[in-house]
């Protein structure tokens, strides 16, 4: 089956085509990127085995560019398919699905009604990914589009874990933790699950999501039974350019004595906070390359806030059979998995030092003698995007 998976952001659009036949893992035969939110728009387009073809699209409108980039499938060097036809389904990745929208669904105008409603909860996604739906639906409009979210694999969280100490008033008015990343931290103890050759029932995993946006998950025989992303995607880790948890008399102090607005707090704290608030930059990969103070510090924060995270899901899964790290920093910071497990060797956690330094994804890192195994992921959530679309019954 034919399925096209795209990923909308306000500036982007991620376009994968999978040839799914079952639910083992495959790389998409077709990628494709237009990116409208530099100088310069541009698009970008891999097929494997051939060269990477970029093209400037300067001058040309966003409708436009997507037709060039969507044509490119069954047209010229990049042709994978004969036409939009052989498409069978069209995936999309939506962030937030609240308390209706739990599992993988046809999008029908009732579905976007509900995701239009949630916009408020999740306004930096929402609104671009039902842009996305819209788009493809011009598109395709024959083809069945399917709404994957990444709130999804956290909905059965125990009640302990999704609600938060406050008037119970508020949880009924839907005041509650919701969790992101799902897809990735499915994908992940799913895989993690495979490379050890162990029934997913059977583990305890904790699963580190590190990128710009990071979140850890605690999961219980294949069930998300905490995380550390709530109600919005800004609980949590210290991440790229997001505060993660703080105070929130913070805030009421400073709408208060220092007269700041919602707004210039909303930007603030998703966009000039973590890492970049704290040394001027988000990229982990300079973090670890200076040795200013300030760099240093962010590096040493963002350490000690995901070690907090893991020794607290280790007590409350009472042990871990996995602790795994995935996207762009868990994937690549050999020195962030180093650090976050250094000083847990009395939990039964150690990494072998040369297998961190040389890993090269879906790899264990950790001592061969020790309960405890750590691992490096790839995530590909695309992929899952797909297996949902392939596997649901209309």
């Amino acid at each position: 089956m034919l399925i096209l998976v795209v990923n909308a952001g306000s500036s982007t659009y991620k376009l994968s085509l999978f040839n799914i036949i079952n639910d083992r893992p495959v790389d998409p035969m077709w990628n494709g990127v237009i990116d409208w939110g530099q100088s310069i728009p541009s698009l970008s387009i891999q097929v494997p085995n051939k060269q990477k073809i970029n093209q400037n699209l300067d001058g040309i409108s966003k409708d436009d560019g997507l037709q060039i980039l969507l044509e490119s499938l069954w047209k010229g060097d990049t042709k994978v398919i004969s036409g939009s036809s052989d498409i069978e389904r069209v995936g999309h990745r939506v962030v937030h699905g609240g308390r209706e929208l739990q599992k993988p669904i046809l999008i029908t105008p009732r579905v976007k009604e509900q995701i239009k409603k949630l916009i408020p909860l999740a306004p930096l996604h929402n609104p671009a990914d039902l842009e996305g739906i819209k788009i493809m639906e011009k598109h395709f409009p024959d083809i069945p589009q399917v709404a994957v979210f990444d709130t999804a694999f956290h909905a059965n969280m125990p009640d302990v874990a999704k609600t938060y100490p406050l008037p119970m008033t508020w949880m009924k008015d839907g005041i509650q933790r919701f969790g992101f990343h799902g897809i990735s931290h499915q994908y992940c103890s799913e895989r993690a699950a495979k490379i050890l050759n162990k029934d997913i029932n059977t583990l305890k995993i904790i699963n580190c999501h590190l990128g710009n946006g990071s979140s850890v998950c605690a999961i219980k025989n294949g069930v998300s039974i905490d995380t550390s992303m709530g109600f919005t995607p800004m609980e949590g880790l210290m991440m790229g350019t997001r505060c993660g948890s703080i105070d929130p008399g913070i805030l009421l102090y400073l709408l208060r004595e220092k007269k700041q607005t919602i707004e210039s707090l909303d930007e603030i704290l998703n966009f000039k906070s973590g890492l970049k608030g704290i040394c001027g930059t988000s990229d982990m990969r300079e973090i670890v390359r200076q040795q200013e103070l300030d760099f240093k510090l962010a590096f040493d924060m963002y350490v000690y806030r995901l070690k907090s995270y893991i020794g607290a899901y280790i007590a409350q899964l009472e042990g871990a059979d996995v602790i795994s790290f995935t996207a762009g920093i868990g994937e690549n910071s050999v020195a962030i998995r180093e650090n976050a497990c250094k000083g847990l060797e009395f939990m039964g956690v150690e990494i072998d030092k040369s297998l961190n330094e040389n890993c090269v994804g879906d790899e264990i890192i950790s001592k061969s003698n020790l309960a405890t195994k750590v691992l490096v992921i790839h995530t590909k959530e695309e992929w899952m995007i797909a297996k949902f679309c392939f596997n649901i019954k209309f």
